[in-house]
């Protein structure tokens, strides 16, 4: 008989089960999310980035990454 540890590892393996999206091969999560831009950009309701927007948002993600003038501060 299985011990009270191994019996919980186990049921945090089967939740932790790929499930959804993560169950799909790459060609058929881009399948899926491709038709959801096609029907979003019909539809008018998709975003369109403009060049600010744009690098507004990589000057953001930059800097939380920590590159560039993001990093932390040396400790003196």
């Amino acid at each position: 008989m299985a011990s009270n540890h191994q019996q919980e590892v186990t049921v945090f393996e089967i939740r932790k089960a790929r499930r959804g999206f993560a169950s799909m091969s790459a060609e058929k999560q881009r399948e899926i999310a491709s038709k959801g831009g096609r029907a979003a950009h019909a539809k008018g309701t998709a975003h369109e980035w403009s060049a600010d927007e744009a690098r507004a948002a990589g000057r953001k993600g930059g800097q939380a990454s920590r590159g560039g003038r993001g990093k932390l501060p040396s400790v003196a």
